[in-house]
């Protein structure tokens, strides 16, 4: 199995109120993935709970069977219209680990 765990920093020019519902959208499309994309085992969004400490908006901690799978889960159209749809316009930071587990 494989975990691929993204940070994202919003744009700071969004009011508090556009945060929020971009926050809820990110986790709802990107969690509605699991099930449609094949070899995404799961997928969960964290929008709520970030401490002052914190340098980074929202996180993604999925998991996938394979390395293979997530290869293939990068280039799917349902999670690449959700990247380009949900998350890229309202990003300006990305970070990403992924690794074996």
């Amino acid at each position: 199995m494989v975990k691929h765990i993204i940070l994202w920093t919003l744009n700071p020019d969004l009011a508090e109120d556009e945060k929020k519902n971009v926050k809820r959208g990110i986790k709802e499309g990107l969690e509605g993935l699991v099930g449609k994309v094949p070899g995404l085992l799961s997928a969960t969004v964290h929008i709520d709970g970030r401490l002052a400490s914190s340098n980074a908006d929202v996180m993604l901690d999925s998991t996938l069977e394979s390395e293979a799978a997530l290869k293939a889960y990068a280039t799917h159209p349902e999670h690449v219209a959700v990247a380009n749809g949900k998350v890229r316009p309202y990003t300006v930071q990305r970070s990403c680990l992924d690794f074996e587990v």
